[in-house]
């Protein structure tokens, strides 16, 4: 989808909150089209971040790998 989206999951290594919220922006601007949203968007594009930055956080806690 966007090449400098970096993977967050390494072996045995979590992401930090600020690489996962980092993502979780650079997701929303991609499917808004905003780099900035307009002070009238600005709340809903907050409320996309904080809610993909949450599930994503939750995805990476939930997942293994092989050992």
């Amino acid at each position: 989808m966007c090449r400098s989206i970096v993977r967050l999951r390494e072996r045995d290594e979590l992401a930090s909150d600020e690489e996962v919220r980092a993502a979780a922006r650079q997701f929303v601007r991609k499917i808004s089209g905003y780099r900035t949203p307009s002070k009238r968007n600005e709340r809903a594009f907050e409320a996309a971040v904080d809610e993909i930055s949450a599930a994503s956080k939750r995805l990476l806690e939930a997942v293994t790998t092989r050992a």
